[in-house]
């Protein structure tokens, strides 16, 4: 098990206009993280899935977050209305579920739910394999927030390469 203990500072000046991101946070989201202020800008509108994505990008990249006992209900009691966010999760570029806990909190039954441990795990299994999003286990909230910053972060990253590339392709060919 692994904990993030200190945060990466650079200095404001360092950050690239490619490393400044504007997360959209779901307005249903009731306790939202807190990144990193010199990287990140906040914006709070209804997303259609997810409850973190980018400004601009947020048909293609979500973000689930889930603490233990939310997980634990939605794949066992709210199923239907889930399959129906993990349907549209599943058409995005990149997106996924992340759980503040451990994947051990769901073998040993650490939570309130009487579901038995093998019925999450193959609610679990269905979200990676029936419908190709990942779930990150990811020990606990500071954790989560972390992992939820730099995965909004590298995608924004890749975008803003391809865009690049792209500008200069076409420089490149007389097409500019």
């Amino acid at each position: 098990m692994w904990t993030i203990t200190t945060r990466r500072r650079v200095a404001p000046w360092l950050h690239s206009n490619m490393d400044r991101i504007t997360v959209v946070v779901d307005t249903r989201e009731q306790e939202p993280y807190v990144f990193d202020s010199d990287c990140t800008e906040i914006v709070r509108r209804a997303l259609k899935a997810g409850d973190y994505s980018l400004q601009e990008y947020e048909n293609s990249v979500a973000v689930e977050r889930k603490t233990l006992e939310d997980f634990v209900s939605t794949v066992i009691r709210s199923r239907k209305r889930f399959t129906k966010e993990l349907r549209r999760l599943s058409q995005y570029d990149a997106a996924c579920v992340v759980v503040e806990a451990d994947l051990r909190d769901i073998f040993g039954g650490r939570y309130r739910s009487g579901a038995h441990p093998n019925a999450v795990l193959g609610a679990l299994l269905s979200i990676v394999v029936d419908f190709g999003v990942p779930v990150y286990f990811c020990s606990d909230r500071q954790a989560a927030c972390r992992f939820v910053e730099e995965y909004l972060t590298r995608f924004h990253r890749r975008i803003a390469r391809c865009q690049k590339e792209m500008r200069v392709t076409r420089r490149d060919s007389g097409e500019e």
